[in-house]
């Protein structure tokens, strides 16, 4: 990633939410600011990519939907990009939302990107500090694009630079106003599956290493089944082949019993599991479109003992 460049996985994780947010009825999640963090030009680029790009993931459908191009995007919106964005996004809300009201004081985003969680929510101000951690390139990009639509970054939001799946450093957050005695919820997502397992566990060891017991992370992870499940038009190999052609290849999954025992492991106890199908019938239930809760991703709140 070269100096000043944003995440291509953040871009499109931005525009999946802000494409959900202006087109789809009713919403899952409402992200009314991820529009604003995109530039015209990257919206028409990544609209003009997506609806050329339909053959490869599904000739079918290209040729039924041929001439439509709202339909084509739409389409592949739903289909691959935005169940896994909107779900875990919508699930994570709902969770720190929930711990707010039991006096939570500090979130941490790992992997960060363009989250808008700090703008839709001025009202916690003064309530809660968030932490948001990613590459140096990403935060610098996202300061960018921040001032570009707002007067000041908010004093409660910090922008902790750091490729925190190499080294996890307590000390730059310390540096940004961060509190090892308060309980703290961390959210890590949209990360596990392109780690190793060794990986993963060093990392969630070393993230919840000092902070007090009662805090807690949110993780989403691939099952057993990601690299031999085919999904909904191919979705889940189509989402693998194109990590692979991207240069970040997914590389672990796990089942439920390894995931239990790796938490475990770095003193955590699950506090909640959403399956796909639970995921399906907590967010999904009853739509006349595409959307549907995306095959082998399952979604944890784990508690430290």
């Amino acid at each position: 990633m070269k100096k000043g460049e944003s995440s291509l996985t953040s871009l499109i994780s931005a525009f999946a939410r802000a494409y959900h947010s202006q087109f789809d009825h009713p919403k899952i999640f409402a992200d009314h600011v991820a529009e604003d963090l995109i530039s015209q030009k990257e919206l028409a680029e990544i609209t003009a990519n997506l609806v050329q790009g339909v053959k490869f993931f599904n000739k079918g459908i290209a040729q039924k939907l041929k001439g439509d191009q709202d339909e084509m995007l739409k389409w592949i919106t739903q289909i691959q990009l935005s169940p896994i964005t909107i779900a875990r996004a919508a699930y994570c809300e709902k969770v720190v939302l929930h711990d707010v009201l039991l006096g939570l004081k500090q979130y941490v985003i790992l992997g960060a990107g363009l989250d808008t969680f700090c703008f839709r929510h001025p009202e916690l101000s003064g309530t809660l500090e968030i932490f948001e951690i990613d590459y140096p390139a990403t935060q610098e990009n996202k300061k960018t694009r921040l001032e570009k639509v707002h007067d000041q970054i908010p004093d409660h939001l910090h922008l902790v630079p750091m490729d925190f799946t190499k080294t996890f450093s307590y000390q730059s957050l310390l540096s940004n106003g961060f509190d090892l005695h308060k309980k703290t919820l961390f959210s890590l997502l949209g990360v596990s599956y392109y780690l190793t397992k060794e990986e993963n566990f060093r990392l969630i060891k070393s993230v919840m290493a000092q902070v007090p017991s009662g805090s807690s992370i949110i993780i989403d992870y691939a099952d057993e089944n990601l690299f031999s499940e085919k999904g909904t038009f191919n979705r889940v190999e189509n989402m693998v082949k194109m990590a692979a052609a991207s240069g970040e290849p997914m590389k672990s999954c796990f089942t439920y019993d390894e995931m239990e025992k790796l938490l475990e492991e770095a003193g955590l106890l699950i506090y909640e599991h959403l399956t796909p199908t639970k995921m399906d019938d907590l967010y999904f239930r009853n739509r006349r479109d595409y959307l549907s809760a995306f095959e082998t991703i399952h979604y944890i709140h784990a508690v430290v003992r």
